[in-house]
């Protein structure tokens, strides 16, 4: 497809009704009821992936008291600038003002859910999952659209495991991170980001991680590009990178070892010989950001989503008034066997009908009229031109596989 015809994810979003930016809340987007089908097909599939791979869903809150993010090191790094912070009252009677901050990430907060009790070699690995919104001070010079948002969601885990049970771990990431991406057809390519210059934790750690990861990829025979000095300021990490329709690169999943927080928060477990022992902590993402990801999504596929994702899966066009009455019975069948399904009835041609049915990249066009009454049938027409017939028991064994299969 010729780039220069490629529309951007915004005007997709504004067009199909999916989503938008408002000055009333820059770098913070607005969810439409169609743009919230996507959003939470993609949140269910990927809870689906990891309840799978044996993760356990928490949540944790978004505003916690600032001094949190001072023992876990990043409001050294970012509290100044990236952090929205809040100067508030525990008490009705406005007693000494307390420091609160709206999270940036989830993983100083993970920590405290690990602490929660003591904890035995035997429930390692912990992997701990968290759909959790976040909030960053980015720059509104940087800003842009779902790309870069100052309100994002994060597909966020955190494991916290032996330094045995890193390379598994770290392989069934990998192996998750290139199924997800397949799935959606993108190229993706792995870089290791080693060490900033500004880190924290020992060199001895440093060099344990990084050799960590190497060697993971190493072991898959995944090729790595490097990306020195770019790992998070408390440890290495492999990122995916993929390129989005119009050519440019974007860092989506990652995978990095720490072995800074769990020292910076006394972590402990206790070891096969009774004795107290620190874990390591995983912090993983496949998405990268629900934001970021739905952009590029938007912007790959053009707006015609797969099936399984589209907001509209399906749309009954009855040919006049005289078929609506079988056009609704058909809409029920298929919306009472989970199908989205609209129907079409308005008094406007059958043609103009299905144009704006394929201007809202609807996959499935079913145009019925006196003899797809009469013999049970339904005309299906796809997005793509394809015509054809058949009942409609039929066609919901078709759409349903399209939607179970995720093609």
């Amino acid at each position: 497809m010729d780039d220069k015809k490629l529309k951007d994810h915004r005007q997709i979003g504004q067009e199909q009704e999916l989503f938008f930016t408002s000055e009333i809340a820059p770098g913070a987007p607005f969810w439409l009821p169609k743009g919230m089908v996507i959003f939470k097909e993609l949140e269910k599939y990927i809870r689906e992936l990891t309840e799978k791979a044996g993760y356990l869903e928490t949540s944790t809150p978004i505003m916690v008291k600032s001094e949190l993010f001072k023992q876990s090191g990043h409001w050294e790094k970012f509290g100044k600038h990236n952090m929205y912070n809040l100067q508030l009252s525990d008490e009705i009677d406005d007693s000494k003002p307390v420091s609160y901050t709206l999270k940036p990430m989830n993983c100083p907060e993970s920590t405290i859910l690990y602490r929660f009790r003591p904890r035995s070699y035997r429930e390692l690995p912990l992997r701990l999952a968290e759909i959790g919104r976040l909030h960053r001070r980015e720059k509104s010079g940087e800003v842009n659209g779902l790309l870069r948002v100052r309100q994002l969601t994060m597909d966020d885990a955190h494991i916290y495991a032996t330094e045995d049970q890193i390379y598994d771990e770290v392989s069934g990431i990998l192996d998750m991170m290139m199924d997800f991406y397949k799935k959606f057809g993108f190229e993706y390519e792995f870089r290791l980001a080693t060490r900033p210059q500004i880190r924290a934790g020992s060199d001895e750690n440093w060099d344990k991680a990084e050799k960590a990861l190497a060697e993971a990829l190493k072991r898959k025979r995944l090729k790595a590009g490097d990306k020195m000095g770019d790992g998070a300021f408390y440890g290495p990490k492999i990122d995916v990178h993929i390129k989005d329709a119009q050519g440019r690169e974007w860092q989506l999943a990652t995978v990095q070892l720490d072995f800074h927080q769990p020292e910076a928060f006394k972590l402990e477990y206790i070891n096969a010989d009774g004795q107290k022992s620190r874990p390591v902590m995983i912090h993983r993402a496949i998405f990268g950001s629900f934001e970021r990801f739905i952009a590029i999504l938007t912007e790959h596929f053009q707006g015609a989503f797969p099936t399984w994702l589209s907001p509209i899966q399906a749309i009954v066009i009855p040919i006049s008034e005289k078929n609506n009455q079988y056009a609704n019975k058909v809409q029920s069948f298929l919306k009472d066997s989970g199908i989205r399904v609209e129907v079409d009835q308005r008094s406007e041609t059958m043609q103009s009908k299905i144009r704006d049915a394929q201007l809202q990249k609807v996959p499935y066009m079913l145009i019925v009229g006196e003899q797809e009454e009469k013999d049970g049938l339904l005309s299906i027409r796809t997005r793509s031109g394809e015509n054809s017939k058949a009942p409609v028991e039929k066609f919901l064994d078709k759409i349903k596989t399209d939607i179970d299969s995720k093609t």
